[in-house]
C-alpha cells in the first residue's frame, strides 16, 4: 500500500504482495487453508483474515506511519518507543484478525490482551484520548486494506462487504472498550497509590522527620512544591463539622493563589500552605472570610523540614481560640494568650496575684474589669478610656483607683500594668 496525500490508496500489486511476500507466520499459507466458498461469509472472513495475517508487516507499517501522522505524541517516541508502538500494533493486529476471521489463536484472549495494553498506557501516562484515536486509526487502516482484498473478489462476495464491515468494527469496539476500562481502572489504582505516597510523606513531615534530607526531598518531588519556600502550618478545629467528612480548605485557598496540602489528624485538620511571594495576610483573610472555622496559623517556616516545628506552633495558636468562635489565629498575633495556655498554671499564679480582689468583689466587678481593659488598651489614658467607654473621665478615675485598692497593687507600677494585662488575658483568652 501506498500512501498520496493525507489518505491510503490501494497499490496496484497489494493483492500480489499480501499473497506472496513478506515473512510467513506459519509454515503454509493460511489463506490456502480457507478457502471461501461463494456465498459463506464466515469463510469469506476466514480467508480475508488469514490473507493478511501472511503479510502483516506492511500493514502494520502503514498503520504505524498513519498513527505518527496524526499523533505528535506517538511521532515524539516518548513515552511509547517506535519500537514499542511496532510490536503492540503487530500483536493487536493478530488478535484482531484472529477475532474477525474466527481463527486459532496462539495469544491470550483478546479481551485479556486490550486490558493489558489500557493498563501499560496508564502507567506511561499516555492520555486515554490519544490512545483512543490510534485504535481508530488502526480500524480505518485496517478496513481499507481489507477493502483493498475484496476489490479483486466476485460480485457475490462483494456484496458481503457491509456485513463485514461491521464484523470490524464490531471488533474494534470490543478491543478499544477493554482497553479504555482497564486503563481508567489503573488510572485509578495509581492516583490512589500517589494521594497514599503523597499522604505518607506529608505525615512524615509533620512527624519530624523531614530532618532527614531525603525524606525532605522525596516530600518536595512526591508534593511538587519547592524544598526550600515560604510555609506555614494552618490547624483548623472540625468542631461542629462531621469528623468523617472533614473540612477541606483547599478550594478557598486555590481560589486565592495559594497551594495547600491537608489531612485529618484527631479532632482537627492540619494543612501546609505555600506562602511564597504572597502577603501572610491574604492567608489569614482567605482562612477567616472563605472558610469561617476556627484555625490557628503558624509563623512562616522557609524549609519542609521545618513543618512538624509549624505544626505545633498552629496548635498553639488554635489553642488560643474558643471553640465554636469561628476565629482565625496568627500565633504571632497571640503569643501572650499562647504563652498562658500553654503554662496554665502561671496562668492561675498570675489571676491569682494580679486580679484575684477585683474577681472577688461582687457587683463592682464587670464594671471594673471592662475599665482596667479599655483603660490598659489606650495607653493607660483616663480620657481616651472615658470616650470609649461614654462616661465621665472621673468615673474611669474612680475605678481605676477601686482597682489598685483591690489588688494591692499601684496604678502607676509598670509591674502591676503588665500583671493586670497577662491576667486580664488568661481570665477571658478572647481579649
Amino acid at each position: 500500500m501506498r500512501r498520496e496525500g493525507p489518505g491510503l490508496v490501494p497499490s496496484p500489486s497489494r493483492s500480489t504482495r499480501l499473497l506472496g511476500d513478506g515473512p510467513l507466520l506459519f509454515p503454509l499459507s493460511r489463506a490456502d487453508a480457507y478457502p471461501a466458498a461463494m456465498n459463506d461469509e464466515l469463510a469469506l472472513r476466514r480467508e480475508l483474515a488469514a490473507t493478511l495475517l501472511d503479510d502483516l508487516d506492511p500493514l502494520i507499517g502503514d498503520l504505524a506511519a498513519d498513527i505518527c501522522a496524526h499523533s505528535t505524541r506517538y511521532a515524539s517516541g516518548r513515552p511509547v518507543t517506535h519500537e514499542d508502538l511496532r510490536l503492540t500494533l503487530r500483536g493487536n493486529m493478530e488478535l484482531a484478525l484472529n477475532e474477525f476471521g474466527q481463527l486459532p489463536s496462539r495469544e491470550g484472549r483478546f479481551e485479556d490482551v486490550a486490558a493489558g495494553n489500557g493498563r501499560l498506557r496508564a502507567e506511561q501516562g499516555m492520555p486515554l484520548a490519544t490512545v483512543l484515536r490510534a485504535y481508530r486509526r488502526g480500524g480505518r487502516v485496517l478496513w481499507q486494506a481489507m477493502a483493498d482484498w475484496m476489490r479483486d473478489r466476485p460480485p457475490a462476495q462483494q456484496r458481503m462487504v457491509g456485513d463485514m464491515a461491521g464484523v470490524v468494527w464490531e471488533t474494534i469496539d470490543r478491543f478499544s472498550s477493554a482497553m479504555a476500562d482497564a486503563y481508567r481502572l489503573r488510572t485509578l489504582e495509581l492516583e490512589h497509590r500517589e494521594a497514599s505516597r503523597r499522604g505518607a510523606l506529608f505525615e512524615a513531615l509533620l512527624d519530624g522527620r523531614g530532618g532527614d534530607p531525603a525524606v525532605a526531598a522525596a516530600a518536595a518531588t512526591a508534593l511538587g512544591v519547592p524544598r526550600y519556600e515560604r510555609y506555614a502550618v494552618v490547624v483548623v478545629a472540625q468542631d461542629a463539622q462531621d469528623p468523617a467528612a472533614p473540612v477541606d480548605p483547599a478550594p478557598a485557598l486555590d481560589a486565592a493563589g495559594l497551594w495547600s496540602l491537608w489531612r485529618p489528624r484527631a479532632e482537627t485538620v492540619a494543612g501546609l500552605v505555600r506562602v511564597g511571594t504572597a502577603d501572610p495576610a491574604l492567608l489569614t483573610d482567605t482562612l477567616r472570610h472563605k472558610v469561617g472555622l476556627r484555625a490557628g496559623i503558624s509563623p512562616l517556616f522557609g524549609e519542609l523540614a521545618l513543618a512538624d516545628q509549624g505544626l505545633r506552633l498552629a496548635q498553639r495558636a488554635l489553642a488560643t481560640l474558643p471553640e465554636g468562635g469561628g476565629q482565625v489565629a496568627d500565633l504571632d498575633e497571640r503569643l501572650v494568650h499562647a504563652a498562658l495556655g500553654a503554662e496554665p498554671e502561671i496562668a492561675d499564679r498570675l489571676v491569682l496575684r494580679y486580679l484575684d480582689g477585683v474577681l472577688r468583689s461582687g457587683s463592682e466587678r464587670p464594671d471594673l474589669l471592662r475599665t482596667l481593659r479599655v483603660w490598659l488598651d489606650s495607653g493607660c489614658s483616663a480620657s481616651r478610656t472615658a470616650t470609649q467607654l461614654f462616661c465621665h473621665r472621673n468615673t474611669v478615675l474612680n475605678r481605676i483607683s477601686r482597682v489598685a485598692e483591690l489588688t494591692g497593687w499601684p496604678a502607676d507600677s509598670g509591674e502591676a500594668r503588665l500583671g493586670w494585662a497577662l491576667a486580664l488575658r488568661a481570665v477571658d483568652p478572647a481579649l
